[in-house]
């Protein structure tokens, strides 16, 4: 059914803006429980353990939400992800009132979050094409690579100030209150909606099925998905090590306000997106991107300086939207809108492989490196990050050479907005 443009768009920067203040309370979550876990045991790898069980769980069953995403109401499927998912963290908050959290019960909790929290991503990401027009995807894309940057953004600077009146009991409180708005702002667009899809009547296994073609149709597809999962390996070594690397000669309030002078690069590129959107080229500004990416990762390892540290931080959080856009633009055009829950429940689980072996190997090599080494965790951290970030420049520049890449940029989704169809 063909929507009004301008409706649509408004409904979209309502349920946005409950994803941008959830994307902020789930980054002082994040912050907090870094520094708490890092203090208590002085271990990069337990402090990865805690990431990676809070991402494992979503990656897991990213397909399985993709699916439901296709056959069940995705505004119903985001409610309960985000309102479900303070669980696990009123589990931790009740451990910490009851005296220090064990390592453990934070990664029960942390789990529990994370197995709710996996119904959003393909849900959000389909509706999103239900609402919008092709031309309008881009601008979309930058919307919503803003919103994801207020957890890097806004969260650190915010949460190191709370760190220094309270402790991270009081950042998890407000995550969960984070979860209220979130969830009103999703109830009124569902409220709103102007049709509904028809019912989806094959199997579950046929459901899976049609979203795994859905991808593999098209063999760009596929490269692109299997070049995301190799990236995000390299990416994940500087997301999950920054705060021992920091930590290890800095304060936490130094560590907030670090990694929000970095995080501002995505605020800026973001803001340029949002408003200007990509029109082409998307193939090289996404070899481009990656390759500058890597080559800030290089930078950042390079000395405890925190002006270099936040300078190159800076460039690599201001190139990956562009990457994050293009990525999104050609696999969004590529699929039909009454596909798109499956196809991106599976591609978030492939895609994303990547940053299970980078949560589950960076810690323990760089706390291994700083043994071997005799240096500090943080220095062990910073070798893994510089390493990690060659490497991600050596796969980017690779990318233009993939011809069936290339002619993903023309697409073959109509121009036209499908709403639940």
């Amino acid at each position: 059914m063909i929507m009004g443009k301008g409706s649509n768009y408004r409904r979209f920067l309502l349920l946005w803006a409950g994803e941008f203040i959830s994307s902020i309370g789930g980054g002082l979550t994040s912050f907090g429980l870094s520094v708490y876990v890092f203090r208590m045991t002085g271990s990069a790898a337990a402090t990865a353990l805690v990431a990676l069980l809070a991402f494992l769980p979503v990656l897991l069953l990213s397909p399985v939400a993709g699916v439901f995403a296709d056959r069940y109401d995705r505004c119903l499927l985001m409610i309960l992800g985000d309102g479900m998912s303070a669980v696990g963290l009123v589990y931790i908050l009740i451990c910490m009132f009851s005296g220090e959290a064990k390592l453990y019960q934070i990664c029960i909790g942390v789990s529990v979050s994370a197995v709710f929290s996996s119904l959003l991503e393909p849900s959000y990401r389909a509706t999103v094409t239900d609402m919008l027009t092709k031309d309008e995807y881009s601008k979309a894309s930058g919307m919503m690579s803003l919103a994801g940057s207020a957890r890097y953004l806004i969260s650190p600077m915010l949460a190191g100030m709370l760190l220094g009146i309270s402790d991270v009991k009081l950042l998890l409180i407000i995550d969960i209150c984070t979860f209220v708005f979130t969830v009103i702002c999703t109830a009124i667009v569902r409220k709103n909606r102007l049709s509904k899809r028809s019912i989806i009547k094959e199997s579950f296994g046929e459901s899976f099925k049609l979203g795994w073609m859905a991808i593999t149709e098209k063999r760009g597809i596929m490269i692109l998905i299997i070049i995301s999962s190799v990236i995000t390996c390299f990416m994940g070594a500087i997301q999950i090590l920054v705060e021992p690397l920091i930590l290890d000669f800095e304060s936490s309030r130094v560590l907030g306000i670090a990694e929000t002078v970095c995080a501002s690069g995505m605020l800026v590129s973001s803001i340029i997106i949002g408003i200007a959107g990509i029109r082409k080229d998307h193939t090289r500004i996404l070899s481009i991107s990656l390759a500058v990416c890597g080559l800030a990762m290089v930078g950042f390892g390079l000395k405890e300086n925190m002006i270099l540290i936040c300078c190159f931080g800076f460039l690599f959080f201001f190139m990956l939207p562009f990457a994050n856009n293009c990525l999104d633009y050609m696999t969004r055009i590529n699929i039909d809108a009454d596909k798109q829950g499956r196809a991106w429940g599976l591609i978030s689980f492939l895609s994303q492989i990547g940053y299970v072996f980078a949560y589950a190997g960076a810690g323990v090599l760089a706390d291994k490196i700083a043994e071997a080494r005799h240096i500090g965790v943080g220095r062990g951290a910073a070798c893994v990050i510089m390493v990690s970030g060659l490497l991600l420049a050596v796969m980017a520049v690779s990318i233009p050479f993939f011809r069936s890449v290339k002619e993903l940029e023309g697409g073959t989704v109509n121009d036209k907005t499908i709403d639940n169809k």
